[in-house]
């Protein structure tokens, strides 16, 4: 295993950190109302180190050679992973699908940007 590339880290932290206030706007909230946003900052930081240590674990040679695997091994975790877990957290609380697709098409653009985060820095 290579090192974590922590300037990508915080580089993909930023970018899906921008494309969230985008596609959820960015409203001002009551000072009671903030902390959901610090919570949803410091869990979006721990995806992109996790991101950052699977990058790390495949290793700088192998994704040199295969530059196309920072696109598929992050949109792989948002098609197979995080938007199954968002549909199963939906249907579970009947929350209505098509917030559910919405919120999918974000993750997997936001995992995907996070990936070419860490392409552009390699």
């Amino acid at each position: 295993m290579g090192p974590v590339n922590w300037t990508g880290v915080l580089a993909a932290w930023i970018v899906a950190a921008a494309l969230g206030a985008a596609f959820y706007g960015r409203r001002a909230l009551p000072l009671k109302d903030r902390g959901r946003h610090v919570v949803a900052a410091v869990l979006l930081a721990v995806t992109a180190a996790m991101m950052g240590h699977m990058f790390a674990r495949v290793g700088e040679a192998s994704l040199a050679a295969r530059p196309w695997l920072y696109a598929m091994m992050s949109g792989g975790l948002a098609l197979a992973f995080a938007g199954p877990a968002l549909f199963i957290a939906y249907l579970r609380r009947d929350l209505p699908l098509r917030a559910a697709w919405a919120d999918y098409g974000f993750w997997v653009l936001a995992y995907l940007a996070m990936g070419g985060a860490f392409a552009v820095l390699a």
